[in-house]
Parts: C-alpha cells; sequence; structure tokens
C-alpha cells in the first residue's frame, strides 16, 4: 500500500486534528483501507456489519456479481413484469423494448452508487452518511429498508402461493381446505414454510448467500427455458407466441402506457440501485463490479422478459387468455415431474432474489439504526417480521396496482434519494471520502448534530415533484384520478427521473450556495 488516501477535505463542523487523510490508506488499484484504530473505540455509529470491509475479505470477481443478477433477475416478479405489459395490451416487441430501456436506465446509477463499495468497503447506510450526515442517513436508510421489507413479503407471498398451487395439483384438495384471513389454511402453511426458509439460509451470513447464488443463477435460467419449449409444443411452435398483435399499437394509446410503464420498471431495481455498496463492498475491484453489474443485469433481464412475453403471448394462444402468472400456467400441466421441477425452480427461483434484493439491505439498515443493540442477523429477523405484517397479498392483485400504484410511488421516492446521493458523491466529492469520519462525531460529515438540512431539503422537494401528482384510473387503485396535488400530476408518470434529477439540481445548489469546505474540495 501507499500511504496516502484522496479524502474531500472536512466539513465546516469538524473538530480540531478529525478528519484526517492519514487515517487511511490506499492500495495501487484505488481502493482504500483504514489505519487501525482510527475509528474511535466503542463508537456508537459503529458494530462489526458497518465497518469497512478489509481489503483480503474483498474478493467478490465479475461471477460473483454477475451470479447475483442472474439470480435475482430470473424470478417470479420480474416475469410478471413483462407478463403484466403484455396483459396491458403491449405485443412482445413492445414489452421487450420497455423493460431492456429500463434496465439500461437503471444500470447507470447502480455503477455509479457502487463505486463506493470496492473502493472503500461501506455498506449502504454508512455510504449515505457522507450525504445526508452520520445520524440522518437514517432516513434514506429506513425509507429504503420499508421498501426491501415490503418486497420480502411481496417474494415470500409470492414463493408460497407456488408451492401451494403445484402441490395442490399433485395431492389435490388443497383450495378447499378451511379458510383462516379470507385464505386456505394450506396456504398460509406454505407461505410461513417458505419464509422460515429464507431466513435460515440468510441467518449464515453473505458469503452462504455468495456461494447460493453462484449455482442458483444456471439452474433457474434452465426452468425458464424449460417452461418456453413446453408452451410452444403446447401452442403447435413459435409462431403463435410471435403473432399475438398489440392492443395499443405505436401511436397515441401506446405512449400514456409506455411511460409510466418505463418508470414501473426502473423502480423495480431502483432499492438495488441504493443498496448496491451492500454488494460491492464485497468487490475484488471496480472492474468486477462494473462488469459484473452490466453482464449481469441488462442482459438477462432482457432475456427473461423475451421468456416472459413469449410464454404469456403463448397462453393467449394456447388457453384464449392471457395469464401472466408462471406459477398459475405451470399449474395447468397433469405431469407430476414437470409439476415438482417447476416446483423447485419457483423455490430457488425466489429465494434467491429475496434474500440478496431484499434482505441483505433492510438488515444493515436496522443494524445502522442502532448499531449497539442490533447486528445483521438480528435485522434480518426482524425484516422478516415486517415482511409479513404489511400483509403482501395485497400488493399484486392487478398488474396496474403492482406496476403503476406499488412500483411507481417507490420509485418516484427512491430516485430522488439516488440524486442526492449521486451529487454529493460525484459531483461534490469527486469519490473522495474520509471513512473514518463515517463514524464519528464532530467529523467531517456531522454538518448540524449529525443532519445536513440540505439533503433534507433536496429529499422533501424532489419527493413531493416526484410522488405528489400520483393518480389512480377510477377503480384501479388509491389514489384520486386527478392526482394527490393535481397540479403535480403530468410528472406522476416520470416519478423516477423527475426525483432523481430534482433532487441532484437542488442538492449541488444548496450545497455550494452554503460554500462549505468540503464542497469547494469536491470541485476541485
Amino acid at each position: 500500500m501507499t500511504g496516502t488516501a484522496s479524502a474531500a477535505a472536512p466539513g465546516p463542523q469538524s473538530a480540531p486534528g478529525e478528519g484526517s487523510a492519514s487515517d487511511q490508506f490506499t492500495d495501487t488499484d484505488g481502493r482504500v483501507e483504514l489505519a487501525e484504530g482510527a475509528i474511535p473505540e466503542g463508537s456508537r455509529y459503529a458494530n462489526d456489519d458497518l465497518y469497512p470491509v478489509p481489503l483480503a475479505q474483498r474478493r467478490w470477481t465479475t461471477y460473483n456479481f454477475a451470479a447475483v443478477w442472474i439470480g435475482m433477475a430470473h424470478n417470479i416478479p420480474s416475469w410478471l413484469l413483462a407478463s403484466g405489459l403484455v396483459a396491458l395490451g403491449m405485443d412482445w416487441k413492445q414489452a421487450v423494448f420497455t423493460i431492456a430501456l429500463a434496465n439500461v436506465i437503471v444500470l447507470l446509477p447502480m455503477l455509479l452508487t457502487g463505486h463506493a463499495g470496492p473502493k472503500y468497503g461501506i455498506p449502504f447506510p454508512v455510504f449515505a452518511r457522507a450525504s445526508f450526515g452520520v445520524r440522518g442517513a437514517n432516513l434514506p436508510a429506513m425509507i429504503r429498508a420499508a421498501v426491501a421489507c415490503c418486497w420480502f413479503g411481496i417474494q415470500t407471498w409470492i414463493g408460497g402461493q407456488g408451492i401451494f398451487v403445484l402441490l395442490g395439483k399433485i395431492f389435490g384438495g388443497w383450495k378447499e381446505a378451511a379458510q383462516i384471513g379470507g385464505q386456505p389454511w394450506t396456504l398460509w402453511v406454505c407461505f410461513l414454510l417458505f419464509w422460515a426458509l429464507e431466513l435460515a439460509i440468510i441467518y449464515r451470513g453473505m458469503e452462504a448467500l455468495r456461494r447460493f447464488e453462484n449455482w442458483a443463477a444456471p439452474f433457474v435460467i434452465v426452468g425458464a427455458f424449460v417452461l418456453l419449449i413446453w408452451m410452444a409444443v403446447k401452442a403447435g411452435g413459435f409462431g403463435p407466441l410471435l403473432d399475438q398483435p398489440s392492443e395499443l399499437g405505436w401511436g397515441a394509446e401506446f405512449w400514456p402506457v409506455f411511460f409510466p410503464a418505463l418508470m414501473g420498471m426502473i423502480a423495480f431495481w431502483s432499492t438495488l440501485s441504493l443498496n448496491i455498496p451492500d454488494f460491492t463492498r464485497f468487490g475484488a475491484g471496480q472492474r468486477a463490479q462494473v462488469w459484473g453489474q452490466s453482464l449481469g443485469l441488462p442482459t438477462t433481464m432482457t432475456l427473461f422478459a423475451l421468456l416472459s412475453v413469449f410464454v404469456t403471448a403463448g397462453s393467449q394462444a394456447v388457453y384464449g387468455a392471457t395469464i401472466w402468472d408462471p406459477v398459475e400456467l405451470a399449474a395447468k400441466t397433469d405431469n407430476v415431474f414437470g409439476l415438482l421441477f417447476a416446483l423447485v425452480t419457483v423455490l430457488v427461483a425466489t429465494i434467491s432474489v429475496n434474500i440478496a434484493a431484499n434482505v441483505v439491505s433492510p438488515a444493515y439498515d436496522l443494524a445502522n439504526l442502532a448499531p449497539r443493540f442490533i447486528n445483521f442477523r438480528t435485522g434480518a429477523l426482524v425484516t422478516g417480521v415486517v415482511g409479513v405484517v404489511i400483509m403482501p397479498w395485497k400488493l399484486t392483485e392487478t398488474p396496474e396496482l403492482y406496476i403503476y400504484t406499488w412500483l411507481g410511488t417507490v420509485g418516484g421516492l427512491l430516485g430522488t434519494v439516488a440524486g442526492i446521493l449521486i451529487a454529493d458523491y460525484w459531483l461534490l466529492r469527486r469519490t473522495r471520502l474520509l471513512v473514518a469520519d463515517l463514524y464519528r462525531e464532530g467529523g467531517a460529515y456531522w454538518y448540524s448534530s449529525g443532519w445536513n438540512w440540505r439533503a433534507l431539503a433536496a429529499f422533501v422537494v424532489g419527493g413531493l415533484l416526484a410522488v405528489g401528482g400520483s393518480w389512480s384510473a377510477p377503480g384501479k387503485g388509491p389514489f384520486p384520478a386527478d392526482g394527490l396535488i393535481p397540479f403535480l400530476k403530468p410528472l406522476a408518470d416520470y416519478g423516477w427521473a423527475v426525483g432523481m434529477v430534482s433532487s441532484l439540481l437542488l442538492y449541488v445548489a444548496l450545497m455550494r450556495a452554503a460554500g462549505s469546505r468540503e464542497t469547494a474540495a469536491g470541485a476541485r
């Protein structure tokens, strides 16, 4: 190692003698490691799960990152995205184009926020302290944790529902079981067993997750192709899968569906665009995370979209109705081996994405909230409980509710946070952080009692612009038809982009107007 590090200068509230670049060392490949004892002993803002990952333990390769994305992209909610677009009237070309474009767009903020992971070895909640403040980072962390908990519940419900449907097809009589809370008790058992299995895996830690994803990714791909081939055989070839026409065309009826759908597709991975440092902190270098994500996300999501829309279009040709749920579709076979294979595929696909995308992140967020009392494993257990309490079965009842209401609103808020993080790290600090000060009171990122009011202001304004105009078609969702704030309704269909751009610009303006030393350092 060399004995220097690129770092932003301390902010105006820094205590004398703190924020020294001598606290950290830069390796020849640009990755930074803290000097021994740089973080104060017994810091109330640190624990073993929040400390920077030592260089020797940053060993995830390009394949590891690509495998994580392949495992996460090939899952039932991803399938529902593409098949839901077909159900909304798009043909296969329009649906695949929408999803491919969305994933190319969302890849950019992922790479930008992911950069801090391999360089500094820090998770998202600690990374957010640079912009929101050491205490203020709990705001974006809790927002992201709440969203991830909801996603965990959705994925677990879908996985449990898949087990219920497929086992019910094999053994029969499951759907006629006595009901509890409006659902057969057998469905609740499947849901809870699947929930327990997921938490048992994540309880073993990130290394166990890496090993699981390495073999789960190719298995799920094979399962998706098997479903495609089966549907093609049922339809009498691939022709009927490709010939289903668009109900929207490419004219005036298409664009009102396209833009909110595009934002919904982006919002699907907007949580990961924030918490990707939780994974890239284990990266062997920037090349590994950049190539791993670039090869893993856009390509696999586009491929999975193709498989999904082909099979969904085939269901229209074979059964005379659009079946957008792959579990419901697989259950139409009477072959026991086929049902068992579909069951295993559903299990592996759902576990691989749910643990990686929706348990790791809130576990770190909750640990950040109270480092002395909550560690990674405790945070994972809390995530599991919250994921059940939010009643996830309500969020996937219709394509409109799933894509427009849930994903659109979530995307707007998370896009706002992403804009602030990117502005702070890239435009103001030029990727230079004083890592030890991320764990200190009175350091470079303490601002005013641990909160940066400029980040809060940018978040409030950006969030209001992004989701303030949220609306629903009559009878299709919870929002009024003319929007929560009617004059903001025209922005609602572009929530993620509006939130990101507006918060980025406002944050930069506020920080530069403040004339702080850290802003000046970032501008050099």
